[in-house]
């Protein structure tokens, strides 16, 4: 009978000192996201970290093996009404205008000139891809992180009239910080192109260069003029980091697959399957863009960012979705 009550008692222990490191992981996590509101996604997200980093519980995962991976446009940072790196590129062909008199009458070039981008956008992928060679193609590494640096210095989104760096998150912000606090390796895994990523991502993100996994164009390595190597960027494309192509990234970049996957759009739906298909503990999420006030308000018939099928696939598969104007009180970090 002693034998017994101590084992009970010993057993009793153990479930409190279990709940007390829960229940402590939850305030901590609660404490560490301000701008998410109280809701089923936040408290998806406490769950899942508490699960898997309170020793002795049964979701409990190693540190090492704590991979968390996000899609940069749309999830970290705005993509609307163009993404990003798009509206660099553009910006790059008015500025190279000069040094090619023949682009006024040779499409894409001419339509971008003349500021008509349904001609553009009628050129499709053929003309997106002369556009990308042009502007990011033929020249070194260093120098191709200089425009980028000095091009986000200058530029001004159309509507918000602030600097793209400042339109990043805040929500996301604080989920990468507390991830990371817990024992988290975080990661990027977009179609942005990863040179381009790479200039403002450990600045705005926290996330250093080698954690950043994205679509890759072919390098060459050369002699510069000062007898010094260097990288030069080359046009042709080695890995289009989108739709299929995110779980081939992560596999040839990352090496792991992760516990934690976060997207916002259709082009993240096999990153998060990738995610999901791994045994053990695992969780996925999307932003779902409804706040047309304080950001925008698009899905299923976006031309960016369209989130459509893989909306329904996690209303099937019962993975977190976002809803921007519902859980987060601040989308940017100047918001009041």
């Amino acid at each position: 009978m002693m034998k017994s009550r101590t084992s009970v008692t010993r057993a009793a222990r153990r479930l409190l000192l279990l709940a007390w490191l829960m229940a402590a992981a939850t305030l901590a996590q609660a404490q560490g996201l301000p701008s998410w509101n109280d809701g089923a996604a936040k408290q998806a997200i406490l769950r899942f970290v508490a699960d898997v980093t309170t020793p002795g519980s049964a979701g409990f995962v190693p540190p090492g093996e704590r991979i968390a991976v996000f899609d940069n446009d749309g999830t970290l940072w705005l993509e609307q009404p163009i993404y990003v790196q798009f509206a660099f590129a553009l910006d790059r062909v008015k500025a190279l205008a000069p040094k090619h008199p023949e682009w006024k009458t040779t499409p894409p070039f001419d339509a971008i000139l003349r500021g008509d981008m349904k001609a553009f956008a009628a050129s499709g992928e053929k003309g997106l891809m002369q556009v990308l060679a042009a502007t990011h193609a033929g020249m070194t590494t260093e120098e191709f992180s200089r425009e980028v640096a000095d091009w986000l210095a200058k530029a001004r989104h159309p509507r918000f009239k602030q600097p793209y760096e400042a339109l990043v998150y805040q929500p996301m912000l604080e989920l990468l910080a507390y991830l990371r606090e817990n024992g988290f390796k975080t990661f990027i895994v977009s179609g942005g192109g990863v040179e381009f990523m790479r200039v403002f991502a450990e600045k705005v993100y926290g996330i250093p260069p080698e954690q950043v996994v994205g679509s890759t164009g072919q390098l060459a390595f050369k002699t510069g003029a000062d007898g010094k190597p260097v990288l030069l960027k080359l046009a042709k494309i080695d890995l289009v980091d989108d739709h299929a192509g995110k779980p081939v990234g992560i596999q040839r970049f990352i090496g792991r697959r992760p516990i934690f996957a976060f997207g916002n759009s259709d082009g993240d739906q096999q990153m998060l399957e990738w995610t999901a298909a791994g045994a053990g503990p695992r969780f996925m999420g999307l932003v779902h863009h409804t706040d047309a006030e304080r950001e925008y308000a698009y899905d299923r018939t976006s031309s960016v960012g369209r989130l459509d099928k893989a909306l329904d696939e996690a209303g099937t598969r019962g993975w977190t979705v976002v809803d921007m104007k519902r859980d987060w009180n601040k989308v940017f970090a100047s918001d009041k």
